[in-house]
């Protein structure tokens, strides 16, 4: 991730740009905020791909976009492919991106490899179930989070089939890789075997760190995809995966296997490794490391009201309403007596506490007459400096002789 640049936008389809996540041959790709707080991938199209024909090709795909959904596609945010910066925006991913995981650590064992493999696959086959094709997997489009892999940037790759969009350094090479022979020789109708063989080359890179063909330019690279007589080169692979992978990438697109088989025959692998597909699941997700994901800077707190000190006091409801109904004078309460700096000598209740007046208890000390009597209920405040036991013997005297 870099830090957004001079010229980049600020906002983006209410989404409050963070900082640039990567560029490719579409566009810029920035992670966004959402007002609420929501964080999505933000990809920007180059107005240079987006002709008023691939512009209303965008706006078909973006719908489509919206109806899938599954655990292992990056689900489908907003767009908007009529604004002067057309732009994309799907569930922000926090993990690395495959290419950028083996790079960095080297393949991935047998049991992560499968698992990665089973978990694609049926990704891609939501896809699918949608009517749409990916038309462009790669290590790239795959992202590792701590969750699972998730597939992203499918859909998109209808913009990049433009013949003219060949050219683009850094752009080709990176699709080409893991393209079908017929798709490499520009062929437009696709099927869904077009995205099974680009994930056995995705599978074959996870598992060794090659690609099916490689070569100094994309021309030499595809020349070599298009040629039958050039078998993939599949040095490395484990021979668990060896046959699965040389059936996916066959050149006859009708002798590749089906997502289901595909599925079938990667689980075969786990449970030949002594684990359930769950198991290979968080061992590959073991793998994932954690990411540290960028937000906006916390505004600055407003400043707060002073406000004026707090004074306790202590009410008696239920002498209130004995009042209401008798109509009897009332006895001071203890709570005046300590507002006034008079402290309980008895180390307990005052006797003209809430609830029991001196001269209805037998045996009990007169009040004292210098003691002012005020009504009984009366708000009156306790200076926080009096003794906290004079609190609790109001308490206690008030929990046996109230009423409820």
């Amino acid at each position: 991730m870099e830090p957004l640049r001079d010229d980049d936008p600020k906002e983006i389809g209410g989404f409050t740009l963070v900082c640039r996540i990567g560029s490719g041959g579409m566009g810029q790709v920035f992670l966004g905020e959402s007002a609420a707080g929501h964080q999505a991938a933000v990809k920007v199209i180059k107005s240079s791909v987006l002709d008023e024909d691939t512009r209303a090709r965008f706006l078909s795909e973006v719908e489509s976009l919206r109806t899938v959904y599954g655990p292992f596609v990056a689900a489908f945010v907003g767009a908007d492919a009529e604004a002067d910066r057309p732009w994309l925006a799907v569930e922000y991913v926090p993990g690395p991106d495959l290419r950028t995981l083996v790079t960095g650590q080297g393949p991935l064992p047998l049991a992560e490899t499968a698992s990665l493999g089973a978990l694609l696959a049926e990704g891609l086959g939501t896809v699918h179930e949608a009517g749409l094709l990916h038309r462009d997997l790669k290590p790239q489009n795959i992202l590792l989070a701590p969750y699972g892999p998730k597939v992203i940037d499918f859909g998109l790759a209808v913009l990049a089939e433009r013949r003219t969009a060949l050219t683009a350094t850094g752009y080709v090479v990176g699709s080409v890789l893991c393209m079908p022979p017929e798709q490499a020789r520009g062929e437009q109708r696709l099927d869904r075997s077009a995205d099974v063989y680009a994930l056995g080359a995705v599978l074959l890179f996870a598992a060794t760190g090659h690609y099916p063909y490689e070569g100094p330019t994309w021309q030499a690279v595809a020349l070599k995809i298009e040629d039958p007589a050039t078998p993939p080169d599949l040095a490395g692979a484990p021979p668990e995966l060896a046959p699965l992978i040389t059936d996916m990438l066959a050149s006859d697109p009708g002798a590749r296997p089906s997502l289901t088989e595909v599925i079938e025959r990667l689980v075969r692998v786990i449970r030949e490794q002594g684990l359930t597909a769950l198991q290979a699941k968080r061992r590959l997700t073991d793998l994932t490391p954690e990411i540290i994901v960028p937000q906006l800077p916390a505004p600055a707190p407003a400043p707060l009201a002073e406000a004026g000190a707090y004074t306790p006091a202590a009410v008696d409801q239920a002498a209130v309403e004995d009042d209401e109904r008798a109509g009897a004078p009332a006895s001071a309460g203890a709570g005046q007596r300590a507002a006034d700096g008079e402290d309980d000598a008895y180390g307990g209740l005052d006797e003209d506490a809430p609830g029991a007046d001196a001269a209805d208890r037998p045996g009990s000390t007169p009040a004292r007459p210098d003691t002012p009597r005020r009504p009984r209920g009366r708000v009156t405040a306790i200076r926080p400096a009096a003794p906290l036991r004079i609190a609790e013997g109001m308490r206690a005297e008030y929990a046996r002789e109230a009423r409820f």
